[in-house]
């Protein structure tokens, strides 16, 4: 069985409340091999009740780059003050956030990943070939 590699990254993203007005919420992106498809984000980690979000890697990284997502999660690219960021629109029953993250730290995160789990080879880690070749060696 593949071992499992986790790689993780805090930063400081920033939650958006009005065009002039935004909070920092201190976050961790988490990626797991045993999960490829998937990215994790914690916030207010220190907290008795942090949140976490699930999303596809994919989307993160293709929103690093440009808008993508629709319904729950949307990622795009922007610029604030002369500083690149990534805008996530997150929505859930409990409310929406819109949050600011350092597009350098998210695609510096991101290469990582990729590096251990390459675009396209998420099946593997699964395992999914090595049972569909136990199965058909029998």
């Amino acid at each position: 069985m593949h071992h499992s590699t986790v790689i993780e990254r805090e930063l400081e993203l920033r939650l958006i409340l009005s065009p002039e007005r935004s909070v920092v919420v201190p976050a961790r992106l988490s990626y797991r091999s045993e999960d490829p498809y998937a990215v994790h984000i914690t916030f207010h980690i220190d907290s008795d009740h942090p949140v976490y979000w699930t999303f596809s890697r994919d989307l993160l990284v293709e929103g690093v780059f440009r808008p993508c997502g629709h319904g729950d999660v949307r990622v795009w690219p922007t610029k604030v003050e002369g500083r690149s960021v990534v805008l996530m629109a997150l929505s859930s029953p409990d409310g929406d956030a819109l949050l600011e993250a350092p597009a350098a730290q998210v695609s510096a995160w991101l290469e990582r990943t990729l590096r251990v789990v390459p675009p396209g080879s998420e099946g593997e880690q699964l395992g999914i070939d090595d049972a569909l070749d136990q199965l058909l060696a029998q």
